[in-house]
């Protein structure tokens, strides 16, 4: 029986050999290089060998040595480190050690994450002692978290208050403990199950995108390893062995050589305007860079940063630092990119003048000094004609229109018997909506504002978030139940007493039973399911309209995405109802549907909502927790076959009876206007909203206004 190797060999990874390193492959080993760079965020679908690289690499890192006994892992060889366990004296034994690779589950309890009272020893002796948490166990070492995107938002804040300092401090339970905590940290993420924090993602010095093989003979040659692994899995790692051997000692090596590795200042002048360029937020990216450059540079066995380890540094980097907001497709312009490196190296620095032996304080200048000779500024790439766009030609905007005859344009009066919305004179909306359900026409959004709050009613138990009020562990205490209520799970040692005092005693002594017992009862936020519902026909198809339409669903997503929330989007048009995109964490995905979005044909309202109670009542199967907020987007029109609005009324009676929390947002437009949306939301038993009071600021200012 062949015994399993702890991993898969990281150099039997396609693409991590150590002559020819991937994207995936080459950010690790740099980070192992310079653990000051700050770890690696690795983004991919599943199935693309994440976690088996980032498993495998622990295994390639250097060991370390402990004090025998340690739990926290200081280093013996630095006196600034200080061990809870301590102290330890000059003649403590010392151990060298592996590194640990210590796994952070997503739903870790804090807990577990910073460390406890260490209940044995309170029990069974009556000491207070700590039980070190993850935190504690990673110093020195990995801290791994898979699905990274899905972390508790309190995880998130420990995690960025340990690696902005390195150091954790606990104080609670009667005792108070500061230790050590830097470690590479090392995540994975489906971007499909939603975006990361901002906050968290800076903190990654690099990021990876990763992705299957699309050639043939790679995607061949990964099943093949794969199932020689599974088959002998101590022949597979023995006919590696020597190849890990080789990839650690490079490793070992560039570590030893980064202190020789000389960054210019011309190469750093260069870091700086390439952050500059790509308008990156902060200098986190310019410090980040230069790490990764130097680093790029001792892997590659050079001593001086050159103009490929820039590059390379850059490309790792910056593309997860230029996002201004969730919506932005991640990468980087390598054109711009290598016109602003220009085709040479960084020149080296000149050498430096000796200082004059009359007065040592002020270096002197050589008499033959040339100040045209002083270090090359960068130069800002030129632009060319062509880059620069096309010159403004008269009031036309971006999109070939005439603002002038947009600023007058209006919808006009609605028409009942047409799916038709616009005038034919009105130039804004081009040419009139198709009457057929097969012609289709697409329109953009525009950029997205803050969005009004919209919350489901009453109070759940889901997951923490940022939109309703739920009842669970985090938030303010308002009151104390029973263990096993669901309400909560720290003791209410108060409550308790009280309830042990009220009970029926023998004799004169207090003694608190089980049934005494009393949990804290906590009021925060929870996340929702937003769904969508959106009208896509005819009657939409106005240009002006369906981009205010899609302009304030983008900011609805925008705003869902910042309050952790699930979305979905179904449209109706034609003749049916369509799940464009099934609930999901990835408003970048809800997004990119969006704004490929068709409109055209007639309106099956009553699909919609039915529609919607399917993709509803299947996910309150799948989460009871988890509550939903139907947002429908329509104008209340309902066309089609026969008896479309007697269905559509039956459909919007079954939403209410289902007691489903929904928002009508009213698309209708122009100065007469019918009011259908209005009916339906009464029928519904929704809040009707305006799609112009979408925008938070300019409720606010039409508020202010009325109010003065």
């Amino acid at each position: 029986m062949p015994q399993w190797p702890a991993h898969y060999p990281f150099s039997a990874i396609v693409g991590c050999d150590s002559e020819q390193l991937d994207d995936l492959g080459l950010a690790l080993v740099l980070t192992s290089v310079s653990p000051e760079i700050g770890g690696v965020l690795v983004r991919g679908h599943k199935g693309t060998a994440k976690s088996t690289a980032v498993r495998a690499l622990a295994s390639l890192l250097p060991p370390v040595e402990v004090y025998r006994g340690d739990r926290f892992s200081v280093d013996p060889a630095d006196p600034a480190q200080h061990s809870p366990d301590g102290p330890f004296g000059p003649g403590t034994d010392v151990e060298s050690r592996p590194v640990h690779l210590v796994d952070l589950p997503v739903g870790a309890t804090e807990d577990r994450v910073l460390g406890s009272l260490h209940l044995e020893q309170a029990l069974t002796h009556g000491k207070v002692a700590y039980e070190p948490g993850l935190l504690a166990r990673a110093h020195r070492g990995l801290l791994y978290v898979d699905e990274v995107n899905l972390l508790h938002d309190h995880l998130v804040d420990l995690l960025l208050d340990a690696a902005a300092t390195g150091r954790v401090t606990v104080e609670r339970d009667g005792f108070s403990v500061e230790h050590a905590a830097k470690f590479l940290l090392i995540g994975t993420m489906n971007p499909e199950e939603g975006e990361l924090r901002p906050q968290l993602l800076d903190r990654f010095g690099m990021t990876v995108e990763v992705s299957a093989p699309t050639d043939p003979v790679a995607r061949a040659e990964v099943v093949r390893r794969r199932m020689a692994y599974d088959a002998d899995p101590g022949g597979f790692a023995a006919r590696y062995h020597d190849a890990e051997e080789a990839l650690a000692d490079r490793i070992a090596k560039a570590r030893g050589a980064l202190d020789r590795v000389h960054l210019s200042e011309a190469a750093l002048l260069k870091i700086a305007e390439v952050c500059a360029a790509f308008e990156v937020d902060g200098l986190r990216a310019d410090i980040v860079t230069s790490r990764v450059a130097v680093a790029h540079a001792a892997w590659a066995g050079r001593e001086t940063v050159t103009r490929a380890d820039i590059r390379r540094a850059a490309l790792l980097t910056l593309p997860h630092r230029r996002r201004r907001n969730p919506f932005d497709a991640p990468g980087l312009d390598e054109e711009l990119l290598d016109r602003i490196l220009g085709e040479e190296d960084p020149p080296p620095d000149p050498p430096q003048p000796p200082e004059s032996p009359e007065d040592p304080s002020e270096p002197s200048e050589p008499e033959d000094s040339d100040p045209s000779q002083t270090p090359e500024q960068p130069e800002q790439p030129e632009q060319s004609s062509d880059e620069a766009g096309p010159e403004p030609q008269g009031p036309e905007n971006a999109d070939g229109q005439d603002n002038t005859a947009e600023a007058q344009e209006t919808d006009e009066p609605p028409n009942t018997d047409t799916e038709q919305d616009v005038g034919e004179g009105s130039e804004e909306a081009g040419p009139p909506p198709p009457s057929s359900d097969s012609a289709t026409s697409t329109v953009g959004s525009t950029a997205p504002y803050r969005a009004r709050k919209l919350t489901v009613r009453g109070a759940g138990q889901g997951a923490d978030g940022k939109r309703s009020r739920a009842v669970g562990r985090r938030g303010r205490r308002i009151g104390a139940a029973p263990p096993g209520s669901g309400s909560g799970s720290s003791l209410h040692l108060v409550e308790t007493v009280r309830a042990a005092a009220a009970a029926p005693r023998e004799g004169e002594r207090m003694r608190i039973r089980p049934q005494d017992l009393r949990v804290a009862v906590r009021e925060g936020q929870e996340s929702n399911l937003i769904l969508f519902c959106v009208d896509a026909s005819g009657s939409m198809a106005a240009r002006k309209r369906m981009s205010e339409v899609k302009t304030a669903i983008l900011s609805l997503l925008l705003d869902a995405y910042r309050r952790r929330d699930k979305v979905g989007l179904i449209t109706f048009r034609a003749q049916q109802a369509e799940l464009v995109l099934p609930p999901t964490n990835s408003v970048d995905v809800a997004a990119a549907r969006l704004e490929d979005m068709p409109a055209g044909g007639r309106t099956p309202l009553d699909e919609g909502l039915l529609e919607a109670d399917r993709v509803l009542r299947r996910e309150q199967r799948r989460d009871p927790r988890l509550r939903p907020l139907l947002v429908l987007v329509t104008d209340g029109r309902a066309t089609g076959a026969k008896g479309a609005v007697a269905r559509s009324l039956a459909a919007a009676d079954h939403i209410a009876g289902q007691e489903i929390s929904t928002v009508v947002v009213d698309s209708e437009s122009g100065p007469m206007r019918l009011g259908l949306a209005l009916g339906l939301a009464a029928r519904l038993g929704a809040e009707h909203l305006p799609v112009g009071e979408i925008n938070a600021d300019a409720l606010n200012t039409a508020v202010r206004e009325r109010a003065a």
